[in-house]
């Protein structure tokens, strides 16, 4: 196992990338897909679309997939790190980041925001706590309000719905 750039180079411990492992487990490929195979083996290596790093001791920790990364105006922005921000925001109860179309840039940040019971916020409240506590274009450009957010049946958010909502959307990088 490693963890490299999106340009493959191998990274040192504690610098986040994409995990690759390489090994006789690996899978031969997918049944009748050689594009999808061409783009997930390389060189003997599956690049499995988690984003991570390793710590000194060798050991390995996922922080994100792939294809949750927002890509703005060159920028990689993990959702996670806007995230916890806003979980940090006192009236916030839980948050979801997606990246949304943006004709400048090729994606945004907006936020889905469920509030603690009794709160009330504006979306403008939510954007400045952000960029007080983030650079400037980490900070949502959009935020919208939901009693709840979409999960699967373990409590996982399933972003997938979320970009649904969006109008437009077109289906993200794998």
């Amino acid at each position: 196992m490693k963890v490299v750039d999106f340009e493959g180079n191998e990274l040192p411990s504690g610098e986040e990338g994409e995990i690759i492992i390489s090994g006789p487990m690996l899978m031969k490929g997918y049944w009748n897909k050689p594009d999808e195979t061409a783009e997930v083996l390389r060189d003997g290596w599956l690049y499995t679309g988690d984003i991570g790093y390793r710590d000194e001791d060798g050991y390995f920790f996922i922080t994100e997939r792939k294809k949750d990364i927002i890509i703005k105006g060159g920028e990689n922005i993990a959702p996670r790190e806007i995230e916890e921000v806003l979980f940090a925001h006192p009236k916030v109860s839980e948050a979801a980041v997606i990246g949304i179309q943006d004709p400048i840039y090729g994606e945004d940040i907006k936020a889905f925001v469920v509030l603690m019971p009794g709160e009330r916020a504006e979306a403008g409240e939510i954007i400045s706590y952000c960029a007080a506590r983030l650079k400037t274009f980490k900070s949502p450009r959009e935020v919208e309000f939901l009693d709840a957010l979409p999960k699967s049946l373990v409590g996982k958010v399933l972003k997938k719905e979320l970009r649904k909502r969006q109008e437009g959307w077109v289906t993200p990088r794998k």
